[in-house]
């Protein structure tokens, strides 16, 4: 039965997700669009985490990495959208509002202007804005690469700040930078060692809430959300704490096939989002629920299975089902479980991030998920139950017969197994079998397992 529609009803049960902020002190970069804050951000970090391209407003959301001080210790480093004042547009009032966020709770600003561009009324109003959130800030002129830039950075003294002058794409000034940053960062502290993570990333075509649903999880506006596709671009992260759980949420973009992607930051968006899934331990497959399993959701679905990751599907726009046909909720169930024979075993939420339904269900599930993808079964015990389905249905031979000898785990995440046998190559559909077997026996519903075969000959499956 289709649950009552209700208007925005919240999930009382949903346990409570407390965002981590970071033990170490943070820098945030803020600054007009198209001057390097990404490339800036990149250069500081040490990895390309932040897309960088020719064309302006390409970062959109907070994106965090971590630097290392020139005296030992860390930083958090946070690239942020590019700021526009003179727009009341969706979009860039709601970059304005995630850097100027990100600058509140900062320890210090690097307000990067480009210098070749000479000041700007822009640069005005976001030092102006700057001051008033009392959040120390150093000024830091960009493109020093370029003789003008070099020459009129005198003008920029005006703004009131600390000035160094710099190239982020070649790495020139950095010291001059990071002298400046120290002289107001506290000093670095000894970090223990890091508390484990699981890795949540939210995946899917574009535009079927997966910055909405984060955002509803999170009870906060941490991403910006739009009608438009393609609204996020970077890969996000946010470190929660859920019970005595740390997570590591990331919204990704909208993934296409590489014929449907447009050239330029959708691109590299992609790019990126299948980094993302790479690093994760768990993915939610986010559906739309009015629209069905689409070809482009198997495409993503392949991508987390090639990659061995754990999954979760989450069918999001639930409420849509609750109009029209009782029955489509059972009918899109079984679409799903039949495109995703792959992904065995996942289970399947149905949830209204609109209407904050069935929100309460999405951690449990994804952490029990993240659990079998780390666990480690016995050695006797695995023997027992690949015994035991090996006699109850051996696998079709020639004249003589296949004989498992002995198995054993190699490692998790995923989980893969050695099996010690003679006889002929094992057909995959007896290698799923196998699988299921192990599936019935561990809570192994939703993560990958991978066999490696040892017999005369080594053969891999």
């Amino acid at each position: 039965m289709s649950e009552p529609r209700q208007r925005r009803r919240s999930d009382r049960s949903h346990p409570p997700v407390e965002a981590v902020a970071p033990e170490i002190p943070t820098v945030v970069i803020v600054g007009r669009p198209n001057v390097g804050k990404s490339t800036l951000f990149n250069r500081l970090t040490g990895a390309r985490r932040a897309i960088t391209h020719d064309l302006p407003g390409v970062t959109r959301d907070r994106v965090i990495g971590e630097a290392s001080r020139p005296g030992g210790g860390t930083v958090a480093v946070v690239d942020t959208g590019g700021f526009e004042a003179d727009t009341e547009a969706v979009i860039p009032v709601q970059v304005r509002r995630q850097a100027l966020a990100a600058v509140a709770t900062a320890h210090v600003a690097i307000l990067l202007v480009d210098g070749a561009a000479g000041l700007t009324p822009g640069d005005e109003e976001l030092a102006a804005a700057l001051r008033r959130t009392g959040t120390p800030a150093v000024l830091a002129v960009n493109k020093a690469d370029r003789r003008d830039a070099r020459l009129g950075f005198g003008e920029f003294t005006a703004l009131g700040f600390e000035t160094v002058v710099l190239s982020a794409e070649h790495g020139h000034g950095l010291d001059e930078l990071w002298e400046r940053l120290e002289a107001v960062l506290p000093p670095p502290v000894e970090q223990g060692p890091a508390a484990p993570e699981l890795a949540i990333a939210i995946v899917g075509r574009p535009n079927v809430g997966k910055s909405s649903l984060l955002n509803a999880v999170l009870g906060e506006e941490r991403v910006i959300v739009s009608d438009v596709p393609g609204t996020t671009r970077d890969s996000v992260d946010t470190v929660v704490r859920w019970g005595d759980r740390t997570l590591r949420l990331i919204d990704t973009a909208g993934i296409r096939r590489k014929g449907r992607t447009d050239r330029g930051p959708e691109v590299l968006a992609v790019v990126m989002a299948r980094r993302a899934v790479e690093r994760a331990h768990v993915c939610l497959l986010l559906l739309d629920a009015a629209e069905g399993v689409t070809a482009q959701d198997a495409h993503v679905a392949g991508l987390i299975n090639d990659a061995g990751r754990a999954a979760v599907v989450v069918v999001n726009k639930a409420d849509l089902l609750d109009i029209g046909d009782p029955d489509r909720r059972r009918t899109l169930e079984g679409q799903i479980l039949e495109r995703f024979k792959f992904l065995k075993g996942t289970p399947v939420l149905f949830v209204s991030a609109l209407e904050r339904r069935g929100l309460d269900r999405i951690l449990p599930a994804a952490a029990a998920v993240g659990d079998g993808f780390f666990l480690r079964v016995g050695t006797g015990e695995l023997n027992r139950v690949l015994h035991a389905a090996w006699e109850r249905q051996p696998p079709p031979g020639g004249r003589r017969p296949a004989r498992l000898y002995y198995a054993t785990q190699l490692s998790g995440g995923p989980p893969r197994f050695m099996l010690f046998w003679s006889g002929g190559e094992l057909h995959f559909s007896y290698l799923r079998y196998l699988e299921n077997a192990l599936r019935e026996a561990f809570p192994l519903a939703g993560v990958p397992i991978r066999f490696i075969m040892r017999g005369k000959r080594e053969r891999s499956a």
